[in-house]
């Protein structure tokens, strides 16, 4: 194969990643599992998992579920709908696994976040940004392959 027809392979294959992304962006409140979404741009459930950790530098599944804690961020802020309500209103069918999901990316429980207003205004790490994005940018990497090569020191 030629480097030609390799890097129109591999653009292909971003683009289709882009689709899939997109789709789980708009509909984040749907029941989205990767066969479902590696069938809708013809790939496999595995090389598409590979595919889209290799280009965004997490799973499909953890950048769904990112998506999904951001904006229940926002429905907990608001204070009307209870943290139940608000698992369900985002996509989760457990409220178990939004809870720790919620957690681990925040801080704090859905719960505690909700009855505080201070958390609300003051998610915003020094840098600058939210908590949950902060989260996401300084985990470790466990993907080699999506790191950038390191320059050769000898």
């Amino acid at each position: 194969m030629t480097n030609n027809a390799v890097d129109a392979d591999h653009l292909r294959d971003l683009a289709l990643l882009r689709r899939v992304r997109d789709r789980m962006d708009r509909e984040y409140t749907q029941p989205l599992d990767v066969a479902a979404l590696a069938a809708g741009v013809h790939m496999s459930a595995g090389h598409l998992s590979r595919q889209f950790k290799a280009a965004y530098g997490e799973s499909p599944y953890s950048y769904l579920m990112t998506r999904r804690i951001e904006r229940a961020m926002m429905l907990l802020r608001r204070g009307d709908l209870s943290v139940t309500e608000v698992c369900f209103a985002v996509g989760c069918s457990s409220l178990g696994t939004f809870s720790t999901r919620f957690t681990e990316l925040v801080g704090v429980p859905p719960s505690v976040y909700r009855n505080d207003p201070q958390l609300g205004s003051t998610e915003v790490d020094p840098a600058g940004l939210p908590a949950c994005i902060a989260k996401q940018v300084t985990r470790p990497v466990r993907n080699r392959e999506a790191q950038p090569p390191r320059p050769d020191l000898t």
